[in-house]
């Protein structure tokens, strides 16, 4: 099941070699991220078992089914992909793709439980699955008995802490300044997102639909109101958590 220490070791290989290293595949990403700056090691394309991967740079609209397993004592206290040492009682997972640092909500389909947790290591590298759950995060899914369980993965975004200590999930910017809005879902076809506006709308007033392609895939995102504070935002998002709709989370506006 191990993944990161994997793909530490390649960049750590290819850095110390004279020759040239492996040429990443088409369409990897180039050499800064959309803001100009150098990209981060655990950016880069990387090679595992043959198999090159490309990390995405944007993590919105993220959503995906398959597998879920776990990883323990075995490699407690061994660093991860992000340098950090991995702990199995913190809720953390791995994931091959999704920029690190961000969290994800896991759902366990299997049994409705959900946990978010932090994505901060790169794996699982076995066919069919898609995330790797620390002890206590899977031990909180109900994954840790069977080992698997069939869960979707969505991407929330990175935290961020108000002053009186609440707790929001946004892009990796500066939050002092608005606007802002809120996103409620994010669906592959658009008549599912035309639904949840037409829900949304009467109640909750401007809804609008944004297409956006994720690693080769189109998303309608589904986004209400529109802030010029973050405390406004916040007070957005909880009127939608109120009215039932749990998976929102506020972004930036571009």
């Amino acid at each position: 099941m191990r993944r990161g220490l994997a793909a530490l070791v390649l960049f750590a290989l290819l850095a110390g070699c004279s020759s040239a290293p492996p040429r990443p595949p088409a369409g990897a990403p180039a050499a800064a991220d959309p803001t100009g700056a150098p990209l981060k090691g655990w950016q880069k394309p990387y090679q595992v078992n043959g198999q090159w991967y490309r990390p995405l740079l944007d993590h919105q609209g993220f959503r995906e089914e398959g597998l879920a397993s776990w990883y323990g004592k075995d490699f407690h206290g061994r660093k991860t992909s992000n340098g950090e040492i991995y702990d199995m009682y913190a809720m953390t997972a791995a994931h091959k793709l999704l920029p690190l640092g961000i969290h994800v909500r896991v759902e366990n389909q299997a049994n409705g439980r959900s946990a978010i947790v932090r994505v901060n290591d790169r794996g699982p590298f076995v066919a069919g699955r898609i995330i790797d759950l620390s002890y206590t995060a899977a031990s909180q899914l109900g994954v840790v008995g069977p080992g698997t369980a069939p869960v979707r993965v969505t991407a929330l975004g990175y935290e961020r802490v108000t002053p009186d200590g609440r707790h929001f999930y946004a892009l990796p910017e500066n939050v002092a300044g608005g606007p802002f809005t809120v996103q409620v879902g994010a669906f592959t076809q658009r008549a599912n997102a035309e639904r949840l506006q037409q829900r949304l709308q009467p109640q909750f007033g401007r809804t609008l639909i944004c297409q956006a392609d994720v690693a080769g895939q189109l998303f309608y995102r589904v986004r209400c109101g529109h802030h010029d504070s973050l405390e406004q935002a916040l007070q957005g998002q909880q009127a939608l958590l109120d009215a039932g709709f749990s998976s929102t989370f506020v972004v930036a506006i571009d």
